[in-house]
């Protein structure tokens, strides 16, 4: 099972990054949490072992994993040290400039890729 552990649901990705998550089994999404700004990193730390815990009794293949930066190294070092394959998506960035200085940036998904090791 692909696991999507983000803040965008798979139900709004596009038919390319659909293909490529499904390609791994069946996807299933689990919401990505709110991570207070004012939290301390003992508080992150105890979020990513609760989150870590929620992952490891859904028993995904992989999971993807992206969102707030220090929650998702808290995890993705958490998930690593369980043998889990985490991945993140990598996308093309297109900004569409107009005439009244306002911008529409979209997002193309490119591809996933596998986080380095943080363990080694």
């Amino acid at each position: 099972m692909f696991l999507n552990l983000s803040n965008h649901p798979s139900n709004r990705w596009s038919g390319k990054q659909l293909s490529a998550a499904q390609s791994y089994g069946e996807l299933q999404d689990l919401p990505f949490p709110n991570i207070p700004p004012a939290a301390s990193s003992e508080e992150v730390e105890q979020m990513a072992e609760t989150y870590k815990n929620k992952v490891i009794e859904l028993a995904p293949k992989v999971v993807h994993l992206m969102g707030e930066m220090t929650f998702t190294a808290c995890l993705l070092r958490k998930l690593q040290a369980e043998g889990l394959h985490c991945i993140a998506s990598t996308t093309e960035r297109v900004v569409l400039e107009e005439e009244d200085g306002s911008k529409t940036i979209k997002f193309n998904f490119v591809q996933f890729r596998t986080y380095p090791n943080l363990l080694e």
